[in-house]
């Protein structure tokens, strides 16, 4: 039952595109990218061995790491669930 301007089943669709870009974004974090690297492609630093044996696939150094885990953190997501509708429910 939809209301006013929505149409029947959106408030599913915006629930099923969250969860779907949440699996999409956790998936892209699992990918084996081959082999490590030796130095971080970003700023050239080298790798620890350590590392690379615990993170396979790893590209950069832990310093360039911890920089793109909070770029991501700030835009990761999208509410959908800001809508007038939702609220009233």
């Amino acid at each position: 039952m939809a209301g006013g301007w929505t149409r029947d089943g959106a408030v599913q669709d915006q629930i099923d595109d969250t969860v779907e870009e949440g699996v999409a974004r956790a998936r892209s974090h699992l990918t084996n990218r081959g082999d490590s690297l030796t130095h971080c492609e970003e700023c050239e630093a080298p790798i620890p061995e350590r590392r690379r044996e615990l993170v396979p696939g790893v590209r950069l150094c832990v310093e360039c790491q911890a920089e793109e885990d909070r770029h991501t953190s700030r835009s990761a997501g999208f509410n959908r669930r800001g809508s007038k509708d939702s609220q009233l429910r």
